[in-house]
């Protein structure tokens, strides 16, 4: 039983470690999962906060796995675990059976490994099934696991530098971009590629019912059995039947346009040699006066700058005391894209054609030549 408890802990340890290590490379995607799970629930006054717990609940991971690896403090900690093990379970069985009006699954994923390793909504409802099993092991026998080190300091030391690790380590990423890019964007992806079908795609598969009217009275009817002109439409009702296979693009929704809604994507990432995009979701918290600001003037004045943004009279406002950046093309993009393809605030890429060269965040851009 005790070797048995053993592997227990060390597992559950591990796999939270990892979890946490892989969010934390990315805590604004998991920010932005936050936010799609809270407009699902219809509320709205969190979406300010989701970053900060975020960023706290990654470390939580990875400083509660390293306290059940070496067995300190586990009253506290298994209770804890078991906590948030419940509200998991019910989070992503919620992700798994919530449904949109047409019978398709609202999640694509539930965001438990982030995008590095992507799980469907039922993976991840069975992880977690398997995790509360094993959570609950431990914390049925909280009372006799003992420390791995008899001297607290040394259980300290790793518990203080679990704590460390986990708040610089997202500090870092937060600042300068993930350290490893799993997003369709990563340096030597091609964006135009990227934004068509897979071939091997296959579509979803719909049944569609029509609802007619005749004489005060409504009835359904299948798609090759019509009423003649004497009913009246009234609706039609599709019903997901077989759900298809790897049939969305990699990049979605990633159309540039101009401020009057022409589509202008080919143009702009089909044009030869290099250029840059600057992505900026929305100014909002930042300068005109940022080091950052005057380096994108210095860049524009040698190379070819465009920049990118969800709101763009408020960047025209932001940029609009800078003689340089003010004249540059400004083009719209929608913000689930641009929150895909910037992780911080904002971004520069340097593109050949459609293809990503290399990417900064603004902590970086003085290091651009």
């Amino acid at each position: 039983m005790k070797l048995f408890l053993t592997i227990c802990r060390w597992f559950v340890g591990i796999l939270f470690i990892f979890s946490g290590l892989v969010k934390a490379n990315d805590p604004l995607g998991l920010s932005y999962k936050m936010q799609e799970f809270f407009e699902a629930w219809g509320v709205q006054g969190l979406h300010d906060y989701t970053l900060a717990l975020s960023v706290l609940m990654n470390a939580f991971e990875i400083i509660a796995g390293v306290a059940v690896i070496i067995g300190w403090r586990m009253k506290l900690f298994s209770w804890l675990l078991l906590l948030l093990i419940i509200f998991f379970t019910f989070l992503t069985g919620y992700a798994w059976l919530a449904k949109n009006p047409d019978g398709s699954a609202k999640f694509a994923s539930c965001g438990c490994f982030g995008d590095c390793l992507p799980l469907t909504p039922f993976q991840s409802f069975l992880k977690d099934l398997l995790l509360l099993v094993l959570i609950w092991i431990i914390f049925r026998s909280r009372a006799v696991i003992r420390s791995l080190f008899s001297k607290n300091s040394i259980n300290a030391f790793f518990i203080l530098t679990a704590i460390i690790f986990a708040f610089a380590f997202q500090w870092y990423t937060l600042k300068y971009l993930p350290v490893v890019d799993c997003l369709p964007f990563k340096k030597g992806n091609n964006i135009i590629e990227l934004r068509k079908m897979p071939p091997d795609a296959v579509p979803d598969k719909f049944e569609y019912r029509f609802v007619y009217e005749k004489a005060g009275k409504q009835q359904e009817f299948a798609m090759n059995n019509l009423p003649d002109s004497t009913w009246k439409f009234v609706d039609r009702k599709q019903t997901l039947v077989a759900k298809g296979k790897n049939n969305e693009p990699k990049i979605k929704d990633f159309d540039l346009k101009t401020v009057d809604g022409a589509d202008i994507s080919s143009a702009i990432l089909e044009q030869p040699g290099t250029y840059y995009l600057l992505f900026l979701k929305n100014p909002d918290g930042l300068n005109e006066k940022d080091a950052w600001v005057k380096q994108i003037a210095s860049l524009a004045v040698k190379q070819k700058v465009i920049i990118v943004t969800s709101v763009p009279e408020a960047t025209k406002e932001f940029f609009g005391g800078n003689v340089i950046i003010s004249q540059l093309e400004l083009v719209t993009c929608d913000v689930t894209a641009v929150k895909t393809a910037a992780r911080a605030i904002p971004v520069l890429y340097k593109m050949n054609g459609p293809v990503v060269v290399n990417k900064w965040s603004a902590a970086n851009f003085g290091s651009i030549q």
